[in-house]
């Protein structure tokens, strides 16, 4: 999602004047009900589980308590009432294999990689400006515009764009866009197979995403080609999805591990800017042109329970919210032509009102797989108070700092990141790792969260037990949560994209 929303004034002209970006509705004030429902629904679907663990945590504090005779008179009963046992084992039976089919299977972390591009294709402000001024495409306003952009992004001197639009003009051809992706994907590829010492031929998943760039054959094909994997790889190629499309990748990936046991799974996640770059003047279509950078990440997940002693994190919890049945989220962010026939992505002025809307459903139905009881208690009694005795009760508002201990929030804009330190009620430390993702990278998309996550752990802020929580938006409209959990104290891989550059952070930002 571009989630910078500043919009120029309808009555602007030759001079450029910017609006306030809009503010995310204070979301966690207006709860709906059918979401905290829809949570405790999740959460109840491992209510076996959880019935189970106490009930063995009872029969072993019996058994501890008692004595030899208590032992000898349990034989006795149970010798001379051979059908009850009999019986009783045959229950236990059924349901101890009931549980252990219908129990999903845990899905590790093993290892990522972010790509990190060469220094050639940084791209300083004043580069930028005067990039765009040479090429002729814009007009004054549009400069203007782009040069107020830029400076309130939240980006620093040193993103990246790809080679093609460092030409004058510049070149965004199939071939260059090509170029670019194999660039990204082979790039974090071959780091991840170096740092886990997988073979390709291992690999038994593939699934990438890329919004913008889907050619024939598919990005995800290119990557078969490229490391010549197995013939009967499960292979997927999600398009159009945005910004938050990373997320859905990991759950379509942990939904095939539940199905193809012991094997790997491989996530590529990306975007494309070379044939996306807008050439016209319509200031809504102009801001990606400022935000969007090179970027992208390949993850490794994995079934196979050898594997947790060497894997960084597990899969705890996902959770997709989908709002494109309402026609103004659909249409929020929308790649289209302008008047002159140039194509680019169109963002609403009602963008931040719906990303508002999509952040609370998720995070509501969320709340009850991740809160401690304590908040859920206070959270759900002040709901229904205010929902069915119409009480003027302030809602509480949930710590979701009890449940987290490091926030990856996407780094698609400052303004976004800001409103949800707010109504999240975060500290500056919660979302250090997604302001300085964005200074140092920009918005690289559904990539940014795996690069967040490789800046905490770059400043040795990770460590056993530790929970994050990923959340990304995007186009459709939509919102989506995974939850890992941290198996070891973890440090970063080799050649983490902050290999060289974490000690010069965090840096202060021009507010």
């Amino acid at each position: 999602m571009r989630a910078e929303t500043e919009h120029p004034s309808p009555s602007a002209g030759a001079g450029v004047q910017i609006h306030q970006p809009r503010r995310l509705p204070d979301f966690l004030q207006n709860v709906n009900l059918k979401y905290v429902k829809l949570g405790y629904h999740y959460l109840m679907t491992h209510f076996l589980t959880l019935l189970l663990v106490p009930s063995m945590a009872v029969i072993l504090v019996q058994a501890s308590q008692m004595n030899p005779d208590d032992i000898n008179q349990l034989w006795l009963h149970l010798k001379y009432n051979l059908v009850s046992v009999v019986i009783c084992s045959a229950f236990l039976v059924f349901g101890t294999t009931v549980y252990i089919m219908t129990r999903p299977g845990s899905v590790f972390l093993v290892d990522y990689s972010c790509y990190r591009p060469p220094d050639h294709l940084q791209v300083r402000y004043h580069q930028f400006m005067a990039h765009s001024k040479l090429t002729g495409d814009f007009d004054d306003s549009s400069l203007e515009f782009q040069r107020k952009i830029l400076e309130r992004s939240g980006l620093g001197e040193e993103t990246y764009v790809p080679q093609a639009m460092h030409y004058l003009p510049p070149r965004p051809s199939m071939s260059a866009a090509r170029e670019e992706a194999e660039q990204v994907m082979f790039g974090a590829l071959n780091n991840l197979f170096a740092n886990t010492n997988i073979k390709p031929k291992d690999i038994g998943i593939l699934v990438v995403n890329c919004s913008l760039f889907n050619p024939t054959p598919s990005l995800s094909a290119m990557i078969v080609n490229k490391y010549k994997l197995r013939g009967n790889i499960k292979s997927y190629n999600l398009g159009g999805m945005g910004c938050s499309a990373g997320v859905i990748a990991v759950d379509l990936a942990k939904d095939l591990l539940q199905v193809h046991r012991n094997t790997y799974a491989v996530v590529v996640s990306t975007e494309n800017i070379t044939q996306n770059w807008y050439f016209g003047n319509k200031k809504s279509m102009l801001i990606p042109n400022c935000l969007f950078r090179v970027g992208g990440a390949a993850i490794l997940l994995s079934n196979k329970s050898a594997d947790r002693r060497r894997a960084k994190y597990k899969l705890v919890h996902v959770v997709r919210t989908h709002r494109g049945a309402d026609d103004k989220a659909f249409r929020c962010v929308y790649q289209e032509q302008d008047d002159a026939g140039k194509t680019g992505v169109s963002l609403s002025k009602d963008l931040m009102a719906i990303a508002g809307d999509a952040l609370k459903t998720n995070i509501t139905t969320l709340g009850p797989l991740v809160l401690p009881i304590s908040e859920q208690l206070l959270f759900f009694a002040t709901l229904v108070v205010k929902k069915f005795f119409n009480a003027k009760v302030k809602p509480y508002i949930p710590d979701f700092k009890l449940a987290f201990d490091h926030f990856c929030i996407h780094a698609g804009g400052r303004a976004v990141i800001d409103e949800l330190e707010k109504n999240l009620q975060l500290h500056q430390i919660h979302v250090e790792a997604s302001r300085m993702t964005l200074h140092r990278f920009g918005n690289t998309s559904s990539s940014s969260i795996w690069y967040e996550l490789a800046y905490t752990e770059a400043k040795g802020r990770m460590r056993k037990g530790n929970r994050v929580w990923q959340i990304a938006f995007g186009s459709g409209f939509k919102c989506n949560s995974a939850v890992w959990q941290a198996l070891r104290h973890v440090k970063p891989s080799p050649n983490s994209p902050w290999q060289d550059c974490i000690d010069k952070y965090p840096v202060e930002l021009m507010m």
